[in-house]
């Protein structure tokens, strides 16, 4: 039985303006690199996250760069990331997170919303996670508003970069997480409700080679053809994949016409370590292509990138974080699955500082970052009570 005090908490969530405030924020497009859809997007977010106490902030990003596809290394542009700190003086703190970016861009066809036969919405970033942003908005607004989690203090953050990587956002991260009990993030559940529970890890590289052009009949011995090199490499790293390290060579750019020795290349691949162990096996495989392809070729490599999310296991104090989640769930008669997965999210980051994190406490959904994108509607009013009972427990002293 859910005592009287938390059913009038649970009371306060109300799920038509919910719906209608994601249907608000999904009408931005707010693509990773959509700079003046961020910036809406940010303003709107901001209007929103004042109803709870505390001081909202637009934080700058930290600089990012990038290879382009001849080699040079150029600055990237993102947006700024909000914060909202809440009783900062509070011995007992919390850190609730999102992130405002999609994966649709200004020119991606997908930018309206519709109604699937079923009920659910379709749309950009209605689960991933505009949806999940409503959800913690929601919870902690009905816990303010009945003075329920006085007695703890807590960092939101939404950035705006997180589909990329977090690059612009990572140190933020780390600030926010430094010494929370706990974290919880509004990724999107899967549509069964089922919790993403371990995590592997990321890492992006580019590996550019610099060869030397020649003809390609006349005397193509005095060249030093970058694209093979790089294709070499790209075996290489292939080879390097092992129970627990998966390795996918993505993309070579390079090449020109064919009467010339190309002399540049740039090669793209992502490594998914399932722990340290295995980045750190990843990360000597990528030293020893690059050192070995350049002897062989006799060219030149030059690496950019890095193991930007180390791997998230669910050790004790992650245990015991995911039971009272799964205790407040079995109280609203939701019965909440757990597993492994390989995709990656700011959980990874959060984890890195030894902060126990629940990372999809958003909505149920699915098809996220394609065209059949969807919400199912009933999940928000559902997970907004998950998130506010979870708190609710932990203002109340259930051991983290």
């Amino acid at each position: 039985m859910i005592a009287s005090s938390a059913r009038r908490i649970l009371a306060r969530i109300d799920a038509a303006a919910m719906l209608a405030g994601v249907r608000d924020w999904a009408a931005v497009n707010s693509g990773t690199y959509n700079l003046s859809g961020l910036a809406t997007m940010a303003e709107r977010l901001a209007a929103a996250f004042a109803a709870l106490p505390g001081e909202v902030r637009l934080v700058d990003p930290a600089p990012v760069d990038r290879m382009t596809a001849d080699g040079r290394i150029e600055p990237v542009a993102h947006g700024r990331h909000l914060t909202l700190a809440v009783r900062p003086q509070a011995q007992r703190r919390l850190l609730f997170f999102g992130h405002m970016d999609t994966v649709y861009g200004p020119d991606h066809p997908f930018q309206s919303q519709a109604w699937r036969a079923d009920g659910a919405l379709i749309g950009p970033g209605v689960t991933d996670m505009k949806g999940g942003l409503q959800v913690m908005l929601a919870a902690l607004s009905a816990l303010e508003a009945e003075g329920a989690i006085d007695a703890i203090g807590y960092d939101v953050l939404v950035n705006s970069d997180e589909e990329t990587g977090s690059l612009s956002s990572a140190t933020l991260i780390a600030a926010l997480a430094e010494g929370k009990a706990a974290a919880f993030g509004y990724e999107p559940a899967l549509p069964d409700g089922t919790l993403a529970g371990a995590r592997g890890g990321t890492g992006n590289f580019s590996l550019a080679v610099t060869g030397r052009s020649a003809h390609a009949g006349r005397n193509p011995e005095e060249g030093r053809n970058a694209l093979v090199a790089a294709a070499d490499l790209a075996l290489r790293l292939a080879a390097a994949k092992a129970p627990g390290l998966t390795v996918n060579p993505a993309r070579i750019d390079g090449g020109g016409p064919n009467n010339v020795v190309p002399d540049h290349a740039v090669l793209r691949v992502n490594f998914r370590p399932a722990d340290a162990a295995a980045t750190a096996r990843a990360d000597a495989a990528i030293e020893e292509a690059c050192q070995t392809v350049a002897a062989a070729h006799d060219v030149a490599v030059h690496r950019h990138g890095s193991f930007n999310r180390p791997a998230k296991p669910v050790d004790a104090a992650a245990g015991r974080l995911f039971a009272l989640v799964e205790a407040a769930g079995a109280e609203l008669g939701l019965t909440l699955g757990r597993r492994a997965t390989g995709g990656v999210c700011d959980g990874n980051n959060v984890a890195a500082r030894e902060v126990p994190v629940v990372d999809t406490m958003g909505v149920r959904g699915g098809a996220i970052h394609s065209p059949e994108e969807y919400l199912l509607v009933d999940s928000l009013a559902e997970r907004a009570a998950l998130s506010t009972l979870a708190v609710l427990r932990i203002a109340e002293g259930a051991r983290l």
